[in-house]
């Protein structure tokens, strides 16, 4: 297990400080933990999350990278235009290898970059779609299969709060998929999830919705590491600021826990008991 790294909660008044996973995370189950960093754009996760993942694999915890869309809007010069979903796909092994994932922990969704309003939800698939399974395409249904495949504990993803399209739809499509993988319905998508994962949110381009309640903390050197890893994004020219303000930020990242729940009335039961109800005169 690697010090260089601490994490602080916020929770209920109180600062909770540790180096462990497992005095953080809540419903944490050593040695069975699989996290997964589901990334609207190649180079989202490693900007947003590139210290969490650095921690995750330095603790011998199995990391996924979901890649939603294929970069094809990404292009920074004409000459790239024709070949830069190949350029991003290399850079991208080359980013996140270098971090520890490996090569068959990468995911390729393939859905049209900049395009993802076309294909939310779940429908029978035509020739030239992109992501068929099953005879299937949309974001669900691949968010589905992939979590259902992969079965993680942990889920980490943009902020709905993001004003880039892309990420918002892989928010929103990503959290009805854990509703649908929890279930049974479509089983020919794989055996359901054994268990709802935590979900939490990070920045890449715009704040949180609410104030996060988890600091990630760590060294000058981990911090390296991961803007060496946004580094290998070399096409992608129109980073440069954002790398500027990963170091003028420091080691430090953070996360708003979720806390997703699938609806349930009886959460509500207490509000409106007679207790806590005002008489009306």
């Amino acid at each position: 297990m690697s010090h260089d790294f601490e994490l602080v909660k916020l929770e209920n008044d109180q600062r909770i400080t540790s180096k462990n996973f497992a005095d953080i995370f809540a419903d944490w189950h050593p040695g069975k933990e699989t996290f997964l960093f589901v990334t609207p754009h190649d180079d989202d996760a490693i900007l947003g999350g590139g210290l969490m993942l650095d921690m995750a694999i330095a603790n011998n915890i199995p990391v996924y990278i979901m890649c939603v869309t294929d970069g094809s809007m990404g292009y920074c010069s004409p000459e790239e235009k024709d070949n830069i979903v190949e350029v991003r796909a290399k850079e991208t092994y080359d980013c996140y290898e270098a971090m520890g994932v490996p090569h068959e922990n990468i995911i390729w969704m393939g859905f049209p970059d900049g395009q993802l309003s076309a294909f939310l939800g779940r429908r029978a698939a035509k020739q030239g779609d992109p992501s068929i399974i099953e005879n299937f395409t949309g974001l669900t249904n691949t968010f589905t299969y992939n979590l259902r495949k992969i079965q993680p504990t942990r889920v980490f993803v943009p902020t709905s709060a993001d004003l880039h399209p892309d990420h918002r739809f892989t928010h929103s499509e990503l959290l009805i998929s854990l509703f649908h993988a929890t279930g049974t319905i479509w089983p020919e998508l794989g055996p359901s999830l054994a268990k709802l994962p935590n979900v939490y949110e990070l920045g890449v381009y715009c704040d949180f919705p609410e104030p996060p309640q988890i600091q990630l903390k760590s060294t000058p050197k981990r911090l390296e590491t991961k803007v060496n890893g946004i580094l290998k994004f070399a096409s992608q020219t129109q980073i440069t600021a954002l790398i500027e303000n990963v170091r003028k930020s420091g080691p430090y990242e953070y996360y708003r826990d979720l806390q997703f729940a699938l609806y349930s009335p009886d959460t509500y039961h207490d509000r409106f008991a007679p207790q806590n109800a005002t008489q009306s005169t």
